[in-house]
């Protein structure tokens, strides 16, 4: 018999062997809520690459048998959880621990995105992946609307602002990536220049850690970020769509992103384009919406102290205003505040932007380094530069409607050093200085006087946060000193051709404490008390004009003081093995020498057109606010949810209420949650209403129209996730203002002339590969 008919069935049946004990490789682990490290029961761990996968006991253990070795990626996903996804590469047994942000925090729109948080005395809420993605073709406002004691300031459907327990504005803080968010941003109708596709975790911070982001009044901090680029060397990526039946809306989005050991990067973008929304009974005339962004971000690791990471962004948009908005004389204004119908309303549909409009460009570029000198101590090193530029188009004769009436140009260099020190397990310690430069000027040829003046500013700022942390108890203090320098140089009111140069000099100092205790595993209590100053800004010291984009004339007041606010919060946290969640947060907020704007009874009359008066002053304030929020499981698949936020603000001088507080609300929704399939996961179904109640805090002399009534919407949305061998497709349906309900909201500063949106559907479908 010859040689190689006997030794090439062996070599055959030898390498089957070898290929056969290969293949008998397994992956075992453990998949864990990674907010509270509890086991995640019925969870699924699947490679995408050979079909093949398992399911978690009561644990959170799992096993999957019969691998190859080989290089795989492990998707990781559960009922009510953020799928995971995870690049392996297999070469024997592996043993892998998996945390899944549970949506069982509260609500199916908040979780905690870092143990750390969760261990910290500050309270946090926040906003996750998918929420934000199945949402971004709203505003950020629109956003943290879906979060208690949120809300939002509209001027039309375009363009909004969130209030946090009753603060807004300037009061406010957002941090883009962790540089504070500059701009125009003083005006309410000036919306936060951010792509929410951006971003992938937005949180609300209040306590003691906003210290380090230099939060005005203890209006709290929005804490936008990106999440970290998984280490796969593969090329990743996301491809979103989304269509609104109101307004035919169209957004689509792009994101790709590698990790390499040379250099890790992420990539986004973004096009915006919808029409003129409509009401149950009539459009709203020129109020299209464009917009295009791009984002960067950059990661590399320079050697195993230093790292460095980059993150750049660019959002331009032009936005319609309500052409109803802009009255000729005031007459016409008059009746257009009782008008049933705005005046200008066209019967079709368009696209078309004309004036009065909006044209924005927002550039930003940070660059933070991170030395690690060792396991105990951090420092970085960061710096940003932010280009803002705002446009603002009014109705002018003599076809000059296409020169900007408004044209305004910031720049700003943000500079910051810091150091974490972790003394021991149990004292930290974070501390920094920053230095903010601003250059605002009005572009010249305009032909109109500026609204506010040319000004620099200049904030060098130091603060210092210490944490005590035991097994139960988490402890925080911390102290900031802010000293602003603004230079004014601004066109007398009087002679109109002269310019006077001012100078102002202001302190501030914050201060915070807080805690939070664990009572035992179900119930935490948390308490934080902070006291703020607040310098006032420019454009509430300056202002002397029309503000086109709230169509109102706006007048500053050079004797403002410095705002003195002290606020306490206290938070009860109940957490029953998942299926009964409870938050409840009351505060008392007192602010001396509170700055408010205040509606006049005039309606004046210009060249520009009749609009209302609306003046800078200053009282002593009292807010007081409750928000709940709470998750009963009814049953395996059936979740009831429930928020409830009540304010009242006090005019404690004149004893009255406080002007654009928010209305108290109620939601509840009822949500229907699917078991995982072979090809479909995260299939969901939810009925929510809303209920507004009227302002009633308000009487007849504090602004031009009383208080719209109360009001109730239904919403409905549904999504599922189709599985396919690589990839994923993601299809998601809500529908707002179901039984299109006519109604106003009293924050909206629309409100004057118009209804607010109608029923509208959106449609969205995603491909994740």
């Amino acid at each position: 018999m010859s040689i190689k008919i006997i030794f090439f069935p062996l070599l055959i049946l030898a390498l089957a062997r070898v290929e056969a004990q290969r293949c008998q490789y397994k992956i075992k682990g453990q998949i864990l809520d990674k907010s509270t490290r509890a086991p995640l029961e019925y969870a699924t761990a699947y490679l995408t690459e050979i079909n093949l996968g398992a399911s978690s006991d009561d644990k959170g253990y799992f096993q999957i048998n019969g691998i190859c070795s080989g290089k795989y990626h492990l998707q990781v996903s559960h009922i009510g959880c953020e799928s995971e996804r995870m690049y392996i590469e297999i070469t024997g047994d592996t043993t892998v621990t998996i945390q899944l942000h549970h949506h069982t925090e509260i609500l199916n729109e908040i979780s905690i995105h870092s143990t750390h948080e969760q261990s910290s005395a500050n309270v946090i809420q926040s906003i996750n992946t998918d929420f934000i993605h199945r949402n971004a073709d709203k505003n950020m406002a629109d956003l943290l609307e879906s979060l208690a004691g949120v809300s939002v300031i509209k001027n039309g459907g375009g363009i909004s602002k969130p209030v946090i327990h009753g603060m807004y504005g300037n009061r406010i803080t957002i941090l883009n990536n962790g540089l504070v968010q500059a701009g125009q941003q003083w005006g309410n109708d000036h919306a936060p220049e951010i792509d929410p596709f951006i971003s992938e975790q937005i949180s609300v911070i209040k306590g003691a850690a906003s210290l380090a982001y230099g939060g005005n009044g203890l209006g709290s901090v929005v804490q936008i970020q990106n999440n970290a680029i998984e280490e796969d060397p593969h090329l990743h990526g996301k491809i979103n769509y989304i269509y609104n039946t109101n307004g035919h809306g169209n957004t689509l989005n792009a994101k790709l992103q590698r990790y390499q050991k040379s250099l890790t990067w992420k990539v986004t973008g973004t096009f915006k384009l919808s029409g003129d929304t409509k009401t149950p009974s009539y459009f709203l005339t020129n109020t299209g919406k464009q917009e295009s962004n791009m984002g960067l971000q950059l990661n590399k690791t320079i050697s195993d102290k230093w790292k460095l990471s980059i993150h750049a962004s660019s959002f331009n948009t032009e936005i319609g205003i309500l052409r109803g908005s802009h009255i000729g004389n005031v007459t016409d204004l008059d009746e257009a505040l009782t008008r049933s119908t705005p005046f200008f309303t066209k019967e079709n549909f368009s696209y078309r932007i004309e004036a009065p409009k909006q044209i924005v460009h927002h550039h930003l570029v940070k660059a933070e380094n991170k030395w690690y000198k060792s396991e105990k101590v951090i420092y970085s090193f960061n710096y940003g530069s932010q280009w803002n530029s705002r446009k603002e188009y009014d109705v002018r004769r003599g076809d000059r409607s296409d020169k900007a009436s408004l044209s305004l140009n910031q720049f700003s260099h943000f500079f910051e050093g810091t150091v974490h020190n972790e003394y021991s397990d149990e004292w930290h310690l974070k501390s920094g200085i920053q230095l903010n430069l601003v250059n605002n000027t009005n572009a010249p040829g305009t032909g109109i006087l500026p609204l506010i003046p040319n000004y620099t500013s200049t904030k060098p700022s130091g603060y210092a946060i210490v944490e005590k942390i035991t097994d139960r108890w988490r402890l925080e203090t911390g102290i900031r000193m802010d000293y602003n320098f603004l230079h004014i140089a601004a066109i007398n009111r009087n002679t109109s051709n002269s310019v006077e140069r001012f100078k102002h000099q202001f302190i501030n100092f914050n201060g915070a404490l807080g805690g939070k205790y664990d009572l035992n595993t179900a119930i935490k209590l948390s308490y934080n008390l902070g006291y703020a100053l607040r310098s006032p800004e420019v454009n509430e010291l300056y202002s002397f004009g029309l503000h086109q984009g709230v169509s109102g004339i706006e007048e500053g007041n050079t004797g403002l003081n410095i705002e003195k606010s002290l606020k306490n919060v206290f938070t009860i946290d109940v957490n029953i093995d998942r299926r009964l969640l409870l938050q409840l947060i009351g505060y008392h907020h007192l602010i001396n020498d509170y700055i408010y704007l205040q509606p006049e009874k005039e309606l004046r009359l210009t060249i520009r057109g009749a609009f209302p008066v609306f003046t800078y002053d200053q009282t002593n304030a009292e807010i007081n606010g409750l928000d709940f929020t709470g998750s009963v499981e009814l049953s395996k698949h059936i979740k009831w949810r429930s928020q409830l936020s009540y304010l009242r603000g006090n005019d404690k001088i004149h004893q009255i209420g406080l002007v654009f507080m928010p209305a108290n609300t109620i939601r509840n929704k009822l949500e229907l949650q699917f078991n995982e399939g072979k090809k479909l996961k995260n299939s969901s179904l939810g009925i929510q209403v809303k209920h507004v109640f009227r302002q009633n805090n308000i009487i007849d002399d504090q602004d031009f129209l009383l208080p719209p009534p109360a009001y109730s919407l239904l919403n409905f949305d549904m999504a599922t996730t189709y599985r396919m061998k690589r990839h994923e497709l993601q299809f998601s349906i809500s529908i707002d203002n179901v039984l299109n309900r006519k109604y106003r909201d009293y924050l909206n500063r629309l409100r004057y002339f118009a209804d607010e949106v109608g029923r509208n559907a959106s449609l969205r479908i995603g491909w994740i590969f």
